[in-house]
């Protein structure tokens, strides 16, 4: 019993905070009136992709908090902070420069938390895969606006 109890928690906590952030900061007036790079995709297409991250994340997280020892719950917590950092800032306080270095900082983080997973739990390792590539994709999405703007 323990262990459905641990990962919906990690669920409900993981999306409702992401969902809670991506509500309360929704792109403005401020954000539609930025140059964006060719490849930007349509704003819809951010929050079916993020539920599903979030969904993997907290599923990541699940596993590796019930590792033991917990080796890699820290990076685990450290992008989730990174994670819903960005938003805020870039949307909230419209510092995509800042934005930019949350957001590298969390791809780094990123990719440390599947390196020091692969061999422990390569499940939660792999989870992280997409994710790494969609922050190395919204990266180069921020770097872009940085640069356009």
């Amino acid at each position: 019993m323990r262990r459905p109890l641990i990962h919906a928690t990690f669920l409900l906590a993981v999306l409702g905070i992401g969902l809670l952030i991506g509500t309360v900061t929704r792109p403005d007036g401020w954000y539609a009136a930025l140059a964006k790079p060719t490849f930007n995709p349509p704003n819809w297409v951010f929050g079916p992709v993020w539920s599903l991250l979030y969904v993997m994340i907290a599923i990541a997280g699940a596993r590796t908090f019930e590792g033991v020892p917990r080796r890699g719950f820290g990076l685990w917590l450290g992008q989730m902070a990174l994670n819903f950092a960005w938003t805020p800032v870039f949307f909230g306080l419209h510092r995509a420069g800042l934005a930019l270095a949350i957001i590298l900082g969390l791809l780094i983080t990123i990719l440390t938390f599947i390196a020091n997973r692969w061999r422990a739990d390569r499940t939660a390792a792999l989870l992280f895969v997409p994710y790494a590539a969609w922050v190395a994709f919204a990266s180069a999405l921020n770097a872009s606006i940085v640069v356009l703007n």
